[in-house]
């Protein structure tokens, strides 16, 4: 009888999937508004919103690291209306990190698209006797445990790139957790700390101002906001790539017409000359890459920071 009930609902949802979208469409972001995920997703509700025929809200359920948001959603009826801003700090990072979370990334979530990729990127008050991050790592090597580095929490990506370069490049900077990325940065500009890792987004006023200098950027290639800040491979660190992504997802079971109409939609919106500039200004490089390639990557990015945040011990309770 369950099994008939379920079978039935999935008949109803598939039959829903031919009209929609029939009402709004709701983006749950889970961090406070003004942030890198919260930009990345009002950058493209307005067009979503042109291309659908409904409106598109963005609503802000903040708390753990994401973990509140993310669940909401796990949680909501899979007809399309509700949908997540998914962030890899929440998505594969906190899996590994907290003890207990209310997701389950890979059995809860249907992938949609990838919005975009943004490199971490290292800066330091002006004081710091240190102009890239060649020299950061000697500097750091010279003088273990006395240098620091703010990130907005622990067990993010800023986080866990600060570990990886510890682990990559035998140094020893010490974490410092912020309740949000603009106290950290807010503290290295007052020179109460020396280091911050950040997005690009949140230091560029300060890097322009001379009150911040970008020491490394942890994409591929140099990023065009910051074309004379070095890349960690040319720091010195072979294949040190780590980029910070936002996407959409949707609750699984989510019918797939209604996953790939998303799809479509919103990698029209992000070839759009007036999104692509606001995402430049973000230090974000628009994706909007298949459900299935998204899918992929989610899995593999699981693994891979599984290992790192087992190497580097850490952990939330």
């Amino acid at each position: 009888m369950l099994r008939l009930f379920f079978l039935l609902f999935l008949v109803s949802l598939n039959a829903t999937a031919q009209q929609w979208p029939v009402k709004s469409v709701r983006i749950v972001v889970p961090f406070s508004p003004g942030g890198f995920a919260d930009s990345g997703a009002r950058a493209i509700s307005d067009k979503l919103a042109a291309r659908l025929g409904q409106s598109v809200l963005i609503e802000n359920r903040v708390g753990a690291s994401g973990n509140i948001g993310a669940e909401a959603v796990a949680k909501s009826a899979p007809d399309g209306y509700t949908l997540l801003l998914g962030f890899d700090g929440t998505m594969v990072i906190n899996p590994h990190v907290f003890a207990k979370i209310p997701f389950d990334t890979l059995r809860d979530f249907a992938p949609v698209t990838k919005l975009g990729d943004a490199p971490s990127l290292i800066v330091a008050h002006p004081s710091v006797p240190a102009n890239n991050l060649r020299e950061l790592i000697a500097l750091a090597k010279a003088k273990p445990g006395t240098l620091s580095y703010g990130t907005s929490g622990t067990g993010n990506t800023p986080h866990l790139v600060g570990e990886m370069l510890n682990l990559r490049a035998g140094t020893d900077l010490q974490h410092i957790p912020y309740k949000g990325g603009a106290q950290a940065i807010a503290d290295v500009v007052g020179g109460q700390i020396p280091l911050s890792f950040t997005a690009i987004a949140g230091a560029q006023q300060f890097l322009k101002a001379g009150k911040l200098k970008a020491l490394g950027v942890s994409s591929r290639q140099r990023v065009a906001a910051l074309p004379d800040t070095p890349t960690f491979i040319e720091s010195g660190l072979p294949d040190f790539v780590v980029n910070t992504w936002i996407g959409i997802l949707a609750p699984a079971n989510t019918p797939r017409p209604i996953v790939e109409r998303l799809q479509r939609d919103i990698a029209a919106v992000l070839k759009d000359p007036d999104v692509q500039a606001r995402y430049a200004v973000l230090g974000n490089e628009p994706v909007g890459n298949t459900p299935d390639e998204y899918a992929a990557q989610i899995k593999a990015d699981l693994a891979q920071w599984g290992e790192i945040v087992k190497r580097a011990g850490v952990r939330i309770e």
